[in-house]
């Protein structure tokens, strides 16, 4: 490995592997390459390899180490603060890694790690299977579940990160192993929460489960019915059974103008028996829209299609509390009707039930008492001006500062809030600490903010100009969405 990164000696070593699916800021295609959904982040990689299977990724990561020359990782490029981008390193496109496998009998589906939601979504729905996910389609499915993966499911099957049955990883040093509960079992433990720091995950192993409709959708209020359907949404979620888990929040309703939502999924045998809980929520108060009904669960999940767009560009602050208390309230009304842009939004995920039963130290994953997960979302359109967007965000956050649990979901945490990320781990940080040294014991791969202390930079790779450590690898760990 060189002192300095050799740019040069890692193109011509991909360049004879990989031909023009090696992809340099001169080539045709290299601008698509490395658009993401947030328009936001402005980071330009040096280089863009379109690997096709596990051994080209194996090859990246190899001469990644031998050249010194920093990497990340581009899965479902959903991840709001641009980490599958390095400036000046090399990104590993996995998009191409799209294959699904469904064994119907054994309600398993293995899927390579550039699947999307939808794409696995897509391949089980003939059989009546779905997988837990997040709420957004687009998601890669692997960064969704590597460091948690809230969504409509949590309550009755649990995080995606809970019916993770076992993965393929590139290592560090590039080799190729398997982890599951018989195989690397420490690995398995710490990939479910501990995201992208132990190694580039080409393909996952999912547990699926028969659903083929849920009584799901949309009810929109009025903003000056917030509070009340607020409160009673608390109410309802102290009663919620496993099978019903219900998204609320806020964001631009018909006209543009701040709306209160909640958006239940009953995913129980029979969607009838959901009605009475989507009555009660739909009784808060006098609904603007009303679009609950009995979906295939894939289409259920189209109804939040539209409302993270491609290209704008996205700020995000994340909070985990115990619920809606009148003090949570009262700072989420605030926000609302502080909002500095139709396209921003609140949404408050909603973790109990299966999630809940888990022990702590059965994965990574740091917090299991029942949460509501804030996810703050600052979004504008191309060449307005940030800085009052950004500014509602971080306001928003320090409002319920006072009224948060410790910590923060680390999918979805800024990668400069490295105070609250060992906070967020709680009596898995150490054990995480060991895995860290073990399988990456150089520090070469570095999901921030996951785990950004662990080790520090080898000294036999250069550091970024601000002297962090430079190959943060798997940066498919922060979708918006859940």
């Amino acid at each position: 490995m060189t002192s300095v990164p050799d740019l040069p000696r890692a193109t011509e070593l991909l360049r004879a592997a990989l031909g023009d699916r090696l992809l340099t800021p001169s080539d045709a295609g290299f601008a698509a390459a490395v658009r993401l959904w947030n328009g936001a982040p402005a980071a330009t990689p040096a280089l863009v390899a379109h690997v096709a299977d596990a051994d080209e990724v194996a090859l990246a990561v190899r001469v990644a180490a031998r050249c010194g020359v920093p990497f990340s990782v581009r899965a479902g490029g959903h991840d709001w603060a641009g980490r599958a981008l390095r400036a000046g390193g090399l990104v590993v496109d996995l998009t191409a890694l799209r294959r699904v496998d469904v064994d119907p009998d054994a309600r398993t589906v293995t899927v390579g790690g550039g699947v999307t939601a939808a794409d696995v979504l897509a391949a089980l729905r003939p059989y009546d299977q779905v997988v837990a996910t997040g709420v957004v389609r687009a998601v890669g499915l692997a960064g969704l579940t590597l460091a948690g993966g809230y969504g409509p499911l949590c309550g009755r099957v649990g995080l995606a990160l809970d019916n993770l049955l076992g993965a393929e990883v590139v290592l560090a040093d590039g080799r190729q192993v398997t982890a599951d509960a018989a195989h690397e079992p420490e690995l398995y433990w710490a990939l479910r929460g501990g995201g992208g720091n132990f190694g580039v995950v080409t393909a996952l192993r999912y547990r699926t489960h028969r659903l083929s409709a849920a009584l799901a959708g949309m009810l929109m209020f009025p903003l000056e019915q917030a509070v009340p359907v607020l409160r009673g949404y608390g109410a309802v979620l102290r009663d919620a059974p496993d099978e019903l888990t219900v998204m609320a929040g806020f964001l631009g309703g018909p006209a543009g103008e701040p709306v209160v939502f909640l958006a239940p999924f009953h995913t129980g045998d029979d969607p009838d028996a959901g009605r009475p809980a989507v009555d009660r929520l739909r009784a808060l108060g006098t609904p603007l829209v009303d679009q609950v009904a009995p979906l295939p669960y894939e289409d259920a999940l189209r109804l939040f299609d539209g409302g993270m767009a491609d290209g704008n560009h996205y700020f995000l602050r994340t909070r985990w509390l115990e619920g809606p208390g009148e003090a949570v309230v009262a700072a989420l009304v605030a926000a609302a009707r502080t909002v500095t842009s139709p396209y921003s939004a609140i949404a408050l995920h909603h973790f109990h039930g299966a999630a809940s039963r888990v022990p702590v130290g059965d994965t990574a994953f740091g917090r299991r008492d029942d949460h509501l997960l804030a996810e703050v979302i600052a979004a504008w359109a191309p060449g307005d001006d940030p800085t009052p967007h950004r500014a509602w965000a971080e306001h928003v956050s320090r409002a319920l500062a006072p009224h948060a649990l410790p910590g923060g979901y680390p999918n979805l945490l800024d990668p400069a809030e490295t105070d609250r990320v060992r906070l967020a781990y709680g009596p898995n940080w150490d054990r995480l600490v060991r895995a860290k040294r073990r399988y990456d014991p150089h520090g070469r791969l570095s999901a921030v903010p996951t785990l950004p202390d662990v080790t520090p930079p080898s000294p036999r790779v250069a550091p970024d100009r601000d002297g962090a450590e430079p190959a943060p690898a798997d940066r498919r760990e922060r979708p918006v969405g859940g």
